[in-house]
């Protein structure tokens, strides 16, 4: 059976052409399937039944994967047994009906808006460092980026008189998102009283270490530990909850889902709906299950 896997692999790889990420992809799958069927009894890809792979995806899932892993692992299974069938490898396509199984997505975590304001405000004034961090986390929150357009925004994305930036979007190419007076007035204050003093003018970037050069991601995660622990805050604290952070608010204040799909960044509406989702009435059946003593009866 794993000879079969190996012939496919060395299809994508001659025939198709496929990227190195995506054969790896395919043949851990594969491989892991085949393990599977072994441990069942089944020594070749004709024995193989159509309940036979729903009953590999059902272990999964018990296994708790993903929506994503599940979809992954289901295109790998139907691509594989349709190039089986071209080959002569099988005499009929038992994957061919083979959906992936339905998986609920886990609700983001949030902060609250208190939460967020304690955040916001442990950055004061008095170094440089402090003026670039409070820029950097007013900016954050009030443009639900993420952490990888933050860190490579430059000096001239940024249009402070009219409260917008433009960003660098690996989908898009460049996003437009508007931002706060409260976030114009922090990053007006670090252009005029800190950038200079932590990077030279040819520097194009916008935020910078002591060392002048480019901010990266692993030293804004330690400036949002670094605040978050200082705040109190206990949650565990990362850029991509603040992003979470800054849709659930909007959404919950009546932000229209469409627009809070553009300034995400998101392609499919579908995956900004899950903040519908995690909304006021999700969040007070939540309340109520965890206090109502005969809630979770049965």
């Amino acid at each position: 059976m794993v000879q079969k896997i190996d012939e496919f692999v060395g299809y994508l790889e001659d025939i198709r052409r496929a990227s190195r990420n995506t054969v790896m992809s395919y043949r851990r799958d594969l491989m892991k399937l085949c393990r599977f069927l072994s441990d069942a009894g089944y020594e070749t890809w004709e024995q193989v039944t159509s309940t036979a792979l729903n009953g590999y995806l059902m272990e999964l899932e018990k296994q708790g994967m993903s929506s994503a892993t599940a979809s992954r692992n289901t295109a790998s299974v139907k691509a594989f047994f349709r190039y089986l069938l071209k080959e002569g490898g099988v005499k009929e396509d038992v994957a061919e009906n083979l959906c992936p199984p339905k998986i609920e997505k886990k609700l983001p975590e949030v902060l609250t808006v208190e939460e967020i304001n304690l955040l916001l405000d442990q950055p004061g004034r008095e170094t440089p460092k402090e003026i670039r961090d409070r820029a950097m986390l007013h900016l954050l929150y009030a443009t639900g980026m993420r952490v990888s357009e933050l860190i490579s925004l430059k000096v001239g994305d940024v249009n402070l008189p009219m409260n917008y930036l433009q960003c660098q979007d690996h989908v898009k190419g460049v996003r437009v998102i508007p931002f706060t007076n409260e976030a114009r007035a922090s990053l007006d204050y670090y252009l005029k009283h800190a950038r200079n003093v932590m990077c030279c003018e040819e520097q194009e970037y916008l935020f910078t270490n002591y060392q002048g050069a480019p901010m990266t991601r692993q030293g804004f995660w330690k400036i949002i530990k670094f605040y978050a622990s200082k705040a109190g805050i206990e949650k565990d604290i990362t850029p991509h909850m603040i992003r979470h952070s800054f849709a659930m608010h909007l959404v919950e204040n009546g932000a229209d889902l469409k627009a809070v799909q553009e300034m995400l960044g998101h392609s499919d509406i579908s995956t900004t709906q899950i903040y519908v989702k995690a909304g006021p009435e999700q969040r007070l059946k939540d309340v109520y299950d965890k206090a109502h003593p005969r809630a979770n009866f049965s």
